[in-house]
């Protein structure tokens, strides 16, 4: 009769507890997963403040939308701001060759990371390292690099554009 009392008393305050953690914890913290963060992607100059944004400023990690998409905010129209080119974003100097690495708050199985230059693939790696080294060919001057981390057991992507001065 005490277990079955015990029992029914961690169930109620189990279903007590539920709603108060719901509220409790932060709504992002579902959506949280990763970013470039060197060099500077958009959405680590928007956390850093160095360029003024919308929501973007407060979880980088979130650039999610389904696979496939060329645009910096994945499609996600709370983060339209990423692909606003007339903002003031910082570029970063480069030579030839450039090795973007990521910052994850949240793992997932990876499917693998493309990177892109005015649409046209720069390179496709499979390797589960959070660190890749480009070739960015021939071009130079200011340009916008296009990060995409696919995940492997969903439909959706992680995005994240990087604008670089290519010497």
């Amino acid at each position: 009769m005490k277990t079955s009392r015990r029992k029914l008393a961690a169930m109620a305050a189990g279903a007590a507890i539920a709603p108060l953690v719901t509220v409790v914890l932060p709504a992002t913290s579902a959506y949280a997963h990763g970013y470039v963060s060197s060099p500077l992607s958009r959405q680590a100059q928007c956390a850093q403040r160095i360029v003024q944004c919308g929501q973007i400023q407060w979880e980088p990690q979130s650039v999610e939308g389904p696979k496939g998409l060329q645009s910096c905010s994945g499609g996600n129209g709370r983060f339209s701001d990423l692909d606003d080119d007339s903002k003031p974003w910082r570029a970063t100097s480069v030579g030839k060759s450039v090795t973007f690495s990521w910052t994850f708050t949240a793992r997932h199985a990876t499917r693998d990371y493309e990177y892109f230059l005015g649409g046209r693939s720069l390179g496709k790696f499979s390797a589960q390292s959070s660190s890749h080294t480009v070739n960015l060919g021939a071009v130079s001057g200011r340009q916008k690099v296009l990060a995409v981390w696919n995940i492997a057991d969903t439909g959706n992507a992680f995005y994240a554009c990087v604008d670089l001065q290519v010497q």
